[in-house]
């Protein structure tokens, strides 16, 4: 199969299909790029409220049940043997003494395990989900360090683990690429969701060349890997001919579909359901571990738990590539950009298509007169990289944004001075106009609330004992997105409503989030509402990636809200005081339906179902396409700010201070909001000071594949966040909102670089930004 290729075709397709679709699917009081969602000029009281989670109570008192937490009759738990090897293949195999281990039930192998198609690769499909296209456990080859040979069933999970240890292997090894720097003479173009990671806008090169001042700089960034709170697992059990799954994921509809087609049965045959996600960040999606564990249930005939140990995640699940970017700015001498030149190398394995997208931000950050934009990709021998929460922002802003702060000082202008003057008033690349920015307003308001007028723009000038004090600032950015294939079921019934979609809750607020929109939009209390979420039987092949659910459940429920408005003015009698009034006449409050202009003119949805003598209405809605992208340039953007202190003698940083300054559009809740800014923030504070995953380049293994080698942000880490934001609607989308989930992580690793240059007179452009590189 060629990935880029059919993932190419995928996109052309979608987007000549957008506009076939735009006039059925499109309701009327929200068209893409047309009338505003009339949530945005009305309030119940709902929007904009700090609800606390739904889902608290049942997480906090233990009763939410994750993946690893289902009962099932005769379960067997599941152990897995992962490869030593990079390449080659299996040469023996002995599982003698597992099999005669004690309470073990089965071990699965290439020779026993029950024959499946490959998997359909994330992005060459609409409901594709795998990681990658190898077979797995098919045949005697080994294509990473960490692949799966076996699989041991025993009757607890001791036993399984024990027993998988005793499994013997011997390999015939070939000769792997697994050195960024061996592959990097065959590197070629790079390929992102079927375009080409490449643009460019008059002579850049020349303009550099001409430029009064000129900054150039190289930036290295690692590979990093998911580490959420909740390990991968699944509970798996042929049920009849129904495959029933219980798992931690982000796109059950797409797991559904996906299993389907490697095990040739209907995907109505496979429920996924999730309800509960210990996080996810992009990593729980379809692995091997979701094949493993339906083939071996399959296998021995009963149900089988399967949970990935913590270093089995860094062997079977991926993470994010590591890059080498260079950037160079041209400007004249008032900082005006005259050129922007943003390229550089990532990695990629042969069996998926997705390389490290770092040029992303530099699409649409500054109004430069020449653009130059590039990712060259090359091909190594190891574990599949994937999305990994702000794919190629949370990487390219660090070094586009670090950049700007040595043009600045080069310039002798204050930082943020410098991205004012260089903001576009269109699209630098496209030429359209943005739907809604006001990153301006967000710099202004953050610089005052973290007096940055306080800051020296003398480095190294601020000294508390052995302590050098910095401040630093960056931009952060990330683009709206609404995936097509949001399905909405909407029910009404005398108590209440209730929505149904096949989408996620990871920790988000999702379900709290579309409980007030849906409130608010039918003017029911919120006590009234129900979401249902989180299983493959509901409409809609909604994921959670992109910061894109909210907008895409957000549009179904619009759709569903219009056909429930349709259905229940044709039931009202003629006594009705909503009598011959067209859906465009009415408005939804109090529990019921009025007249727009006459309010007293109400009839509630207990009134107008018992009048019909019906118990319930349902409607299924399907969101439209996203249409507003082809009208306008639609991002979240962020000003970010950082103070940090650097021991002189040990060279150890600590940030004492941050805040972010945010440019979302309408903030729906803000309590959910504010920890989804936070998580992001800590997030790239480990990406800027700490996260590093190590390969041994001698043989592609993951050397510390452990939370106590692989360091992440603990409490002492983190200081006390500021969050703020505009809470400005963005008209032209689905309640005026835009994602909120990976902004946070964009431009942050810039601040922490950039405060700790002032601090200490040191550049550092190369991630984690360890004590050994201060001293």
């Amino acid at each position: 199969m060629n990935i880029a290729k059919d993932a190419k075709g995928l996109v052309q397709g979608m987007a000549q299909g957008l506009m076939a679709k735009a006039v059925a699917l499109a309701p009327d009081n929200w068209v893409p790029g047309g009338v505003p969602d009339p949530l945005i000029g009305h309030q119940h009281g709902h929007l904009g409220r700090a609800v606390s989670r739904i889902d608290g109570p049942l997480k906090v008192s233990g009763t939410a049940r994750f993946a690893a937490e289902f009962p099932m009759e005769g379960m067997v738990f599941a152990a897995i043997a992962f490869s030593t090897i990079a390449k080659g293949r299996i040469a023996s195999l002995d599982t003698a003494r597992a099999l005669a281990a004690d309470g073990v039930v089965e071990v699965m192998t290439y020779r026993n395990a029950p024959r499946l198609s490959p998997p359909p690769a994330f992005m060459s499909n609409p409901k594709a989900a795998g990681g990658d296209s190898l077979p797995v456990m098919q045949d005697d080859q080994v294509h990473w360090n960490g692949q799966p040979v076996a699989v041991v069933l025993a009757d607890t999970q001791e036993q399984a683990d024990h027993a998988a240890s005793l499994i013997e292997v011997i390999y015939e090894a070939v000769a792997a690429v697994t050195a960024f720097d061996e592959a990097r003479p065959d590197a070629r173009p790079a390929m992102f969701m079927g375009q080409p990671l490449h643009d460019e806008k008059g002579k850049a090169k020349a303009a550099l060349d001409a430029a009064a001042v000129r900054v150039d700089a190289t930036y290295r960034t690692p590979r990093h890997n998911h580490n959420a709170i909740e390990l991968h697992a699944v509970t798996v059990a042929w049920q009849d001919d129904v495959l029933r799954i219980h798992d931690a994921s982000q796109l059950v509809s797409h797991t559904a579909w996906s299993l389907g087609q490697m095990f040739g049965i209907p995907e109505d045959k496979i429920v996924v359901t999730s309800p509960y996600v210990g996080g996810g960040f992009g990593g729980k999606c379809m692995w091997q571990h979701h094949v493993l564990a339906a083939a071996a249930a399959q296998l021995c005939g009963r149900p089988v738990r399967l949970v990935l140990s913590r270093e089995g995640v860094y062997r079977l699940v991926g993470g994010r590539s590591l890059t080498e970017q260079q950037v160079s700015l041209g400007a004249d001498a008032d900082g005006k950009l005259k050129a922007l030149i943003h390229k550089g190398l990532t990695a990629k394995t042969p069996s998926n298509v997705m390389p490290e997208p770092f040029i992303l931000a530099a699409r649409s950050a500054y109004d430069a007169e020449t653009i130059e934009l590039d990712v060259h990709t090359v091909e190594l021998d190891l574990l599949a990289n994937t999305f990994m929460r702000a794919p190629g922002e949370s990487v390219g802003t660090f070094a586009l944004e670090s950049t700007m702060d040595e043009l600045a000082e080069a310039l002798g202008i204050d930082p943020i001075e410098l991205r004012i003057r260089n903001e576009p008033e269109v699209d630098p690349l496209n030429g359209l106009p943005f739907s809604s920015r006001r990153i301006v307003d967000a710099w202004r308001a953050g610089a005052q609330a973290f007096g940055w007028d306080k800051r020296s723009a003398v480095p190294a000038s601020r000294r508390e004992g052995e302590w050098l004090i910095g401040m630093g600032c960056a931009k952060g950015t990330y683009p709206y997105y609404r995936m097509p294939g949001g399905a909405a079921r909407l029910t009404m019934t005398p108590k209440g409503a209730s929505v149904g979609i096949a989408a996620h809750e990871m920790g988000m607020g999702t379900a709290t989030a579309q409980v007030q929109v849906t409130a608010e939009r039918l003017g029911l209390p919120i006590e009234a509402m129900d979401f249902e979420y989180g299983d493959s039987t509901l409409p809609g092949t909604v994921l959670a990636g992109g910061s894109q659910q909210t907008a895409a459940i957000g549009a179904a429920v619009i759709a569903a809200h219009r056909l429930l408005i349709t259905e229940l003015l044709e039931i009202v009698g003629n006594d009705s005081p909503l009598a011959g009034l067209k859906p465009d006449d009415v408005a939804c409050r109090d529990a019921g339906l009025c007249k727009r202009d006459e309010p007293e003119r109400h009839e509630t949805y207990a009134s107008i179902l018992a009048r019909a003598g019906q118990d319930s209405i349902e409607v299924t809605g399907e969101g439209p396409p996203p249409l507003e992208l082809m009208h306008w340039s639609m991002h979240s953007h962020a000003a970010m700010f950082c103070e940090v202190r650097v021991n002189a003698i040990t060279g150890e940083p600590r940030v004492s201070r941050f805040l972010g300054s945010f440019d979302c559009g309408r903030i729906l809740n803000p309590k959910t909001a504010t920890s989804q800014f936070r998580g992001g923030i800590i997030m790239g504070l480990g990406l800027a000071l700490m996260e590093e995953t190590q390969i041994d380049e001698r043989n592609g293994r993951v050397m510390n594949p452990s939370l106590s080698e692989y360091h992440i942000p603990v409490h002492m880490d983190v200081p006390e966040i500021d969050v703020i934001w505009t809470d400005i609607p963005d008209p032209h989308t689905p309640m005026g909102a835009r994602g909120i989930g990976e902004i946070g992580i964009t431009g942050t690793a810039a601040a922490v670089a950039n405060a700790i240059y002032n601090a200490t007179g040191k550049r550092v452009r190369d991630l984690p930004i360890t004590l050994d590189k201060l001293l």
